[in-house]
């Protein structure tokens, strides 16, 4: 039987927009596991209200750190198998760069900034029915308005904010280097988070600082195209 991954709808022409979402569903094809997708807003039904969440034979997995944590232990471990202690050490560097720094900095110039605000309230909520259309994006925002405030980052000005995303970016691309893959000459775990949060601020049809951040690296770029032709041809 095949794991069921629950994830937001595609958006934006990526696989998801989410890139906690990406990353699971990336992983699984680097890992040639069977799998079926549920797009939806599966949120209320999800165990920690978050999604993506996974049902394997009725096994329920929610995180996705903890989904491939689960899916390494069921499945095996091709991808990291044999990475070294440093090689780890760095992925998980790597892990926490992009889930809670980078990450903060997308969802503000996706959801608080207006450019990225403009695009992301039709293609998150454009198929919900009136009255639920007007007001659900509304609340929406605001939670996310509190969450960044309270992270830290959502108290500093726009440029302040660019600033510490594009620092990030930089650090990316000094770490990734002339390699094919962050970890080496073969693809890691790590690959699925990093192709998953590099494709949701290269590849979506935004013209944001972070973009051309990342623009201004053309590793970062190429690398993207490398994962995107090898895993989602």
């Amino acid at each position: 039987m095949a794991v069921t991954l629950y994830q937001f709808p595609a958006a934006f022409g990526l696989p998801n927009a989410s890139p906690f979402c990406m990353k699971v569903e990336t992983y699984l094809r680097m890992a040639g596991i069977d799998y079926a997708t549920r797009y939806g807003m599966y949120q209320l039904r999800a165990p920690k209200k978050k999604l993506p969440y996974i049902d394997d034979g009725g096994r329920i997995v929610a995180d996705s750190h903890l989904i491939i944590d689960y899916l390494k232990s069921a499945y095996g471990d091709p991808l990291d198998a044999t990475l070294t202690p440093a090689q780890r050490a760095l992925g998980t560097v790597i892990l926490r760069l992009l889930e809670d720094s980078l990450y903060w900095v997308l969802l503000y110039a996706r959801w608080i900034a207006e450019p990225g605000w403009s695009m992301t309230r039709p293609a998150f909520f454009g198929k919900l029915p009136l009255p639920l259309r007007w007001f659900v994006p509304l609340l929406a925002r605001r939670s996310l308005r509190q969450q960044l405030h309270a992270q830290g980052i959502g108290r500093h000005q726009p440029a302040e904010i660019y600033a510490i995303g594009s620092a990030d970016i930089a650090a990316l691309s000094q770490l990734l280097g002339e390699q094919p893959f962050f970890l080496g000459a073969e693809p890691s775990s790590i690959d699925a988070a990093a192709y998953a949060f590099l494709a949701n601020i290269l590849d979506v049809p935004l013209d944001m600082p972070l973009r051309q951040a990342a623009l201004s690296h053309a590793n970062l770029p190429a690398y993207c195209s490398r994962m995107r032709a090898r895993y989602y041809a």
